[in-house]
């Protein structure tokens, strides 16, 4: 229960700046992620056209659905294998490396030299923007209080929105400067290293996972002396992925949530990830610039996104982390086709993007809100990162497929409504995980 101070105050009250601090350097890790990510989907066209032989021209659409397949793949390693160390280095050190990993392969990105090349880069930067977030969320769930954490996950959340609001900004202006301007895109990219020298300095390790680590290696020496270990100092000992299987309770967690995740993640790269090509068709074909009107696209769908995270939070905390994650399922499912299959003037179109961004893209929110209310302290990078991260194994199929039907169907909307099914799931999978709206984490399980 929230003592009656903390009831009395508004929320925003009872942070101090350390935490103001922890929210700041997630919320900036996670924006230049997004910078990166969405730096792709604006000028994988372009890339492809200065990086591939004409005649194959007509197959682009399937090259896009390659690259951003593979730059999935990446994340998912990536993701998994970050918060893994996020569990036995610390979330602080894993963040710094994560963002040093793809300041780096973004810039090297500008010297591809063809599209395999490209593709390969785009993997390494994938797998650095994975190894990220899980220790921004961790850090922001130990860090915050319980009665603000939805509300801080969902502005922590809300960078990767503003980063892709930011490419597309910054594409606007760049993407006019001729064939070679995505290249340029790229270099801009360098920029978050800088970052890291104000985390080093700033930011606090979590004490929570100081105390588990110090836990878990007082527990590791006392197995290697030979004591018999009780099941609670075992569990200590445990590898963390083990972890997330060896109970019941926290097994059936993992599944349920690996299914909304799958959810969130199949459908949002399998469908929304187009609107930047698809928007340029719709320009091309009213001889307007198909660029400019990408980048406007662009835009439009990260405001509504940023607005979506944000909300989506805040919601959380008030009617709980169950019904908010259903609404938002569904609302994205209704949106899709008014989005890909009933729009097709552009100015409306603009204000379409926004709405289904804020189901579609703001959805990502219930990620770092939940999770780390369902797993104890000892693996809570491992659990987070997993559920997010291991279905990119399955979601990266979904570019892939969707390159493919939309050249053989022609267009955009009938493959859009296909993936957009996916939401379905989501939905009935909800109701089975535990509400944990304004519940202490679970410190062991």
């Amino acid at each position: 229960m929230l003592d009656a101070a903390l009831i009395s105050q508004p929320w925003y009250q009872s942070l101090n700046r350390s935490q103001w601090n922890i929210l700041l350097a997630a919320n900036l890790g996670w924006l230049f992620d997004g910078f990166e990510l969405y730096a792709l989907f604006l000028t994988v066209g372009p890339a492809m056209r200065s990086l591939l032989d004409p005649s194959q021209y007509p197959q682009i659409p399937a090259y896009i659905g390659t690259v951003v397949a593979i730059t999935l793949l990446g994340w998912g390693i990536g993701g998994i294998v970050g918060g893994l160390l996020a569990d036995y280095i610390g979330r602080k050190r894993t963040m710094v490396f994560a963002i040093l990993a793809y300041s780096v392969t973004t810039g090297l990105t500008a010297i591809s030299f063809d599209w395999i090349s490209f593709a390969l880069l785009r993997f390494l930067v994938g797998i650095a923007i994975g190894s990220e977030w899980a220790t921004g969320s961790s850090m922001m769930a130990e860090l915050w209080p319980d009665h603000a954490r939805g509300r801080g996950a969902g502005l922590m959340q809300c960078g990767i929105g503003i980063g892709f609001f930011l490419a597309s900004l910054v594409w606007l202006y760049v993407g006019a400067l001729g064939p070679n301007s995505w290249r340029y895109l790229y270099l801009i990219g360098i920029l978050p290293a800088l970052l890291t020298l104000w985390i080093r300095v700033s930011i606090p390790e979590s004490a929570k996972w100081e105390q588990a680590d110090a836990r878990r290696r007082a527990a590791l020496a006392r197995q290697r002396s030979g004591t018999i270990l009780p099941p609670e100092e075992h569990a200590l000992t445990r590898f963390t992925a083990a972890d997330l299987f060896a109970t019941a309770e926290i097994r059936r967690r993992t599944i349920v949530a690996l299914l909304l995740s799958l959810t969130t993640t199949l459908a949002w790269w399998g469908v929304s990830s187009w609107l930047p090509p698809y928007t340029a068709a719709l320009a091309a074909k009213a001889n307007l610039p198909a660029q400019q009107w990408a980048a406007y696209a662009g835009m439009a769908y990260n405001f509504g996104g940023i607005v979506g995270y944000i909300c989506l939070g805040f919601l959380a905390d008030w009617i709980g982390r169950r019904p908010t994650a259903m609404i938002y399922f569904a609302m994205a499912f209704v949106m899709t086709p008014v989005l890909f299959l009933w729009t097709e003037d552009l100015n409306l179109l603009l204000l379409v993007a926004a709405i289904n961004a804020f189901f579609t893209l703001g959805q990502y929110s219930w990620l770092p809100i939940w999770l780390p209310e369902l797993f104890p302290t000892r693996s809570r990078g491992t659990g987070i990162a997993f559920v997010f991260n291991a279905p990119r194994f399955i979601a990266f199929l979904g570019p892939l497929f969707a390159g493919t039907l939309i050249v053989q169907f022609g267009g955009y909307g009938k493959a859009a409504m296909i993936f957009a099914c996916i939401y379905v799931l989501g939905f009935i999978a909800a109701p089975f995980l535990p509400e944990t709206k304004g519940k202490p984490l679970p410190e062991e399980a």
